[in-house]
Order: structure tokens, then C-alpha cells, then sequence
């Protein structure tokens, strides 16, 4: 597997990490349904596209209010630079996980910039 966001953003919120107790785990640590994505461990290299995750010192709302930060995140390029053409985008990882509510709103935002 391919190093995880965890193991590069040092944010402590993986099952046994330093900031566990005091901010829970990380969704993208425990998110089994989002293992393999993007060859990564549970959802370690699909963070964006779930709620909950770890940023810039604080936990993320919902896919909705995070997405266009994440789409500038480092580790959102890194990962679409290594995956290339197999990159796995966020509609294809919600409706991996089977995350209706995500699947909802992200078709909503991408026809409201499609109308931009």
C-alpha cells in the first residue's frame, strides 16, 4: 500500500495515534468500506471526500464545505499525481462506500459549477 494521509500530515488521528484521545480517531483511518481506494489503507488516500478528517488544525464539516479546500491539499495532489489515470474520484469513492447523503450532495455541487 501507498503511504496513507495519516503518515503524511502527521495529524495523530489513526487507531493508536497521539491525538486519538483527545480528538477521536480520523473517518478516513477507520473507514474499512474505502479500503484499497487509491491503494491506500481503509480511506488513507480518499480523505477528501469524507467528513470528519483532520485540516490545517482542525476537523473538517461535511464533503460539501471541505471538497474545494481539499482539491488544493498537498496530499490531494500527491495522490492524484501517483494514481494518474486510475485515480479514484469523489463520486466513484462515495458510491463505494455507499454514502447516499455524500452522492446527494456532491451531483448537486458539480451541477451547480457545471452552470458557472
Amino acid at each position: 500500500m501507498k503511504l496513507n494521509c495519516w503518515e503524511i500530515k502527521k495529524c495523530g488521528r489513526e487507531p493508536g495515534g497521539k491525538n486519538v484521545d483527545k480528538l477521536g480517531s480520523c473517518p478516513a483511518a477507520i473507514k474499512e468500506e474505502a479500503n484499497g481506494i487509491n491503494f491506500g489503507k481503509n480511506g488513507g488516500r480518499a480523505c477528501w471526500a469524507l467528513a470528519g478528517t483532520f485540516c490545517d488544525g482542525t476537523i473538517q464539516a461535511t464533503f460539501a464545505k471541505k471538497i474545494v479546500d481539499c482539491i488544493h491539499c498537498s496530499f490531494y495532489k500527491l495522490v492524484l499525481e501517483e494514481e494518474g489515470k486510475d485515480f479514484v474520484p469523489s463520486l466513484e469513492i462515495h458510491e463505494r462506500i455507499e454514502d447516499e447523503q455524500h452522492q446527494k450532495i456532491f451531483i448537486s455541487l458539480f451541477a451547480e459549477a457545471s452552470e458557472l
